[in-house]
C-alpha cells in the first residue's frame, strides 16, 4: 500500500473505491485493522505528543481535508486522489459493504447517538446495530469497554474528537473488537445535530468555513491557530526533512 509521510505519520495513497475494498477485506478476514482520519488538527495533536503520534504507526491512516492535500502537494508534488475524511467516507463505506456488519456506535451525548442510531437503522438495514453508548465516561471505566466486548462488534465506531477517540480505538482493537475508527463528527451530521455545509463547499474543500461560521467559539482557535501551525510546520519539513 502506497503511503506519504506528512509531519511523521504515514498516509494511505488510496482511491475512495479502493479504501472501502481493503477495509471490506480485512474486517471479513477478522485482520484487525484501526483507522484515523487525520486532518490537520490531528496531525498538530501527533507532532506535539509523541505517545499519540507512536500509536497512530499502528493505524491505518486517511487523508482527510484540504490542509493534508496541500501538505502532500508541497512535500510530495501532488494531491491525494480523494479526500477521505470520516464523515463522507464512512457513510460511504456502509453503503458499499454488502456483507452485513456487526457495528456498535461509541460516543457524543446520549440524545446525540440515540438519534444517529435510529438514522443508522434506518439509513442500513443490512447491517445489525449492535449497541450504542455516550463517549461521556473515564477512560478507566471498564464497564464500557466490557459491554462493547460482549456486544461482539465487527465495526465501532468512535466519536470523541481528534486524540482522544484515536486514544479509545487502540484500546478497542484487537483485544475487544477487529475493527475501530475515529468518526469525529458523523453522529453530530447522522443525528441533524449539527447541519452539513452544502455540497458545492464540501467539494471546493470549504466546508471548514461553515463549520467555523456555525461554531467560531469552539473552532476559531483550531483553525485561525491551528491551520497555520499545520502550515509552518509543513513548510519547515519541506526545507529541512526529518524522521519524527
Amino acid at each position: 500500500m502506497a503511503t506519504c509521510r506528512i509531519l511523521g505519520l504515514d498516509i494511505a495513497v488510496l482511491t475512495r473505491d479502493v479504501a472501502a475494498q481493503v477495509l471490506a477485506q480485512r474486517i471479513h478476514e477478522r485482520n484487525p485493522v484501526r483507522v484515523a482520519f487525520v486532518n490537520a488538527n490531528l496531525a498538530n495533536l501527533a507532532y506535539r505528543d509523541a505517545p499519540l503520534r507512536k500509536s497512530l504507526q499502528d493505524f491505518l491512516l486517511l487523508n482527510d481535508g484540504a490542509g493534508l492535500n496541500l501538505a502532500r502537494r508541497v512535500l510530495h508534488g501532488g494531491a491525494f486522489p480523494d479526500n477521505l475524511n470520516g464523515t463522507d467516507f464512512t457513510p460511504y463505506f456502509l453503503d458499499r459493504c454488502r456483507e452485513p456488519l456487526n457495528v456498535f456506535m461509541l460516543g457524543a451525548a446520549a440524545p446525540v447517538v440515540a438519534r444517529a442510531a435510529q438514522v443508522f437503522v434506518e439509513r442500513w438495514p443490512h447491517h445489525r446495530l449492535v449497541g450504542r453508548r455516550h463517549g461521556y465516561f473515564t477512560d478507566d471505566d471498564n464497564r464500557v469497554f466490557e459491554a462493547i466486548r460482549q456486544a461482539a462488534p465487527d465495526l465501532v465506531l468512535v466519536a470523541m474528537g481528534n486524540g482522544l477517540q484515536e486514544r479509545v480505538v487502540a484500546r478497542l482493537v484487537p483485544e475487544i473488537a477487529p475493527s475501530a475508527w475515529g468518526v469525529g463528527g458523523l453522529f453530530d451530521f447522522l443525528s441533524g445535530n449539527v447541519p452539513r455545509a452544502p455540497s458545492w463547499m464540501r467539494r471546493r474543500g470549504l466546508e471548514w468555513t461553515y463549520r467555523l461560521w456555525q461554531e467560531p467559539r469552539r473552532l476559531g482557535p483550531r483553525y485561525f491557530l491551528g491551520n497555520p501551525a499545520f502550515v509552518v510546520r509543513v513548510l519547515r519539513e519541506r526545507i529541512s526533512p526529518t524522521d519524527r
